[in-house]
């Protein structure tokens, strides 16, 4: 029985950061620009920005999935590991397609975007279903919320590196 509404919260999650992620990625330009709204959502299109509307939705989700998944004792040293996977996997996706044919058309970051978290809601299954149990558990929640201080930080404050360039306008952070 746990292992079926373990399933249903990870579809759940992938849905719902895919969903919420899209509409991260347009939500900065709907709203005029807001400085409140670029914390969470995509300010222009680098690597980052990508990373960082996969994180803020899929972070939401586990706060709230945590509460109905009481009983999965390694809850957040998994969904940890699974969180890092998923954002990991779109530079390292994007920057391997990129090296082999020069440039990606947009519907092939779109499935970038979406296998990296498919693949980290899956991750996330395959152990929560062994439910490793784990004291300190509660510690996989201070990394995550140490990452979303750094992709807020870093939305405004942005070092001068390739993963933060936008390659439409050549500038980093909020244009």
């Amino acid at each position: 029985m746990v292992k079926k509404k373990v399933l249903w919260w990870q579809i759940g999650g992938f849905i719902f950061s895919v969903a919420l992620g899209s509409i991260f990625h347009f939500l900065y330009q709907w709203t005029g620009k807001n400085t409140i709204v670029a914390s969470f959502s995509a300010v222009n299109e680098s690597t980052f920005e990508h990373m960082k509307i996969l994180f803020f939705p899929t972070f939401i989700f586990a706060v709230v999935e945590s509460f109905f998944l009481k009983e999965i004792k390694s809850f957040w040293s998994v969904k940890f590991v699974g969180v890092i996977l998923a954002i990991f996997l779109i530079p390292a996706f994007f920057y391997t397609l990129n090296g082999i044919f020069g440039t990606t058309p947009p519907w092939i970051n779109i499935l970038l975007f979406i296998s990296s978290s498919f693949l980290g809601f899956s991750f996330e299954y395959s152990y929560y279903k062994k439910d490793r149990k784990r004291k300190g558990d509660f510690l996989g929640f201070i990394p995550l919320f140490l990452i979303a201080l750094l992709f807020v930080i870093f939305t405004y404050y942005p070092p001068k590196l390739p993963l933060f360039l936008d390659p439409v306008t050549n500038t980093y952070g909020i244009g």
